[in-house]
C-alpha cells in the first residue's frame, strides 16, 4: 500500500510555460529504464543544463535557482503534460521531489498517469494560478500548503478551493492503487473463479 496523501506542505516552484510536454519533461534519451526510480537527474533535462556540453546547470532556470532547491509543488500554464503517453514524465517528477502540480489544465493521459502513480494534480481557474504566479514571484522560496481532505490549497494568506475526481481523491486519501484496489474484492474474485469451472461444464452439456 502506498503512503496515504492528507496534506503537504512544501516549496512552490513557478514555471511560467505553457505547453509543457512530456518529452520536455524527460528527454526520449533516458526512456531506457522500466524501473521508476532514477529519473529525477533526467527531469527536465533540456532545460535544466541548456546547450552545455558539460552538464553545467543553466542558472536562468527555475529549477537551478537556489529558492526552488527543494521544491515539491509546481505551478505551470495551460495543457501541462502534452505530448507522447509516456509515463516516465511521472516518475522523474516525483523521483525529484515532486508531490503536486498546480496548473489551469492538463493533457488527459498525463492526468490518468499522474494519478495512477500518487501524483496530485490540482487544476485552478487561470485568474487563481496568475494570483498565485504574482504571490511567488513577491515571495520567492515561500510556501504553499495542500489540504486533501477539505480541497484547500493555501499560500500567502489565501485560500483557494479545488475540485477532484472522487475515485482518485479516495485512493490517494487511503493510498491505494490499482493492485490494491483489486485485492479488496479478492473474495469475490475467488468465488468468481469458483464458478468457472461449473459454467463451462454447463457449455459443455449444452
Amino acid at each position: 500500500m502506498l503512503k496515504k496523501f492528507i496534506s503537504h506542505t512544501g516549496i512552490i516552484a513557478p514555471l511560467d510555460i505553457s505547453n509543457v510536454d512530456t518529452d520536455a519533461i524527460i528527454p526520449k534519451q533516458f526512456l531506457q529504464k522500466i524501473d521508476k526510480t532514477g529519473f529525477a537527474e533526467s527531469l527536465f533535462y533540456n532545460w535544466r543544463f541548456g546547450n552545455s556540453q558539460e552538464n553545467t546547470l543553466d542558472t536562468n532556470f527555475v529549477l537551478n535557482k537556489p529558492h526552488y532547491f527543494q521544491s515539491s509543488i509546481l505551478i505551470a500554464r495551460n495543457n501541462f503534460g502534452c505530448g507522447s503517453s509516456r509515463e516516465h514524465a511521472v516518475w522523474a517528477l516525483l523521483d525529484y521531489g515532486f508531490r503536486v502540480i498546480i496548473a489551469p489544465n492538463f493533457a488527459d493521459i498525463f492526468y490518468n498517469n499522474s494519478f495512477n502513480n500518487h501524483l496530485l494534480l490540482i487544476t485552478l481557474p487561470e485568474c487563481e494560478i496568475n494570483d498565485i504566479f504574482n504571490i511567488i514571484y513577491k515571495n520567492p522560496g515561500i510556501q504553499a500548503t495542500i489540504n486533501l481532505k477539505k480541497n484547500e490549497f493555501i499560500i500567502y494568506d489565501k485560500k483557494y478551493i479545488f475540485t477532484i475526481d472522487d475515485f482518485y481523491r479516495s485512493c490517494l486519501l487511503q493510498g491505494l492503487d490499482n493492485i490494491d484496489l483489486t485485492l479488496k474484492h479478492s473474495d469475490r474474485i475467488i468465488q468468481y473463479e469458483k464458478q468457472i469451472p461449473k459454467f463451462y461444464q454447463l457449455k459443455a452439456i449444452l
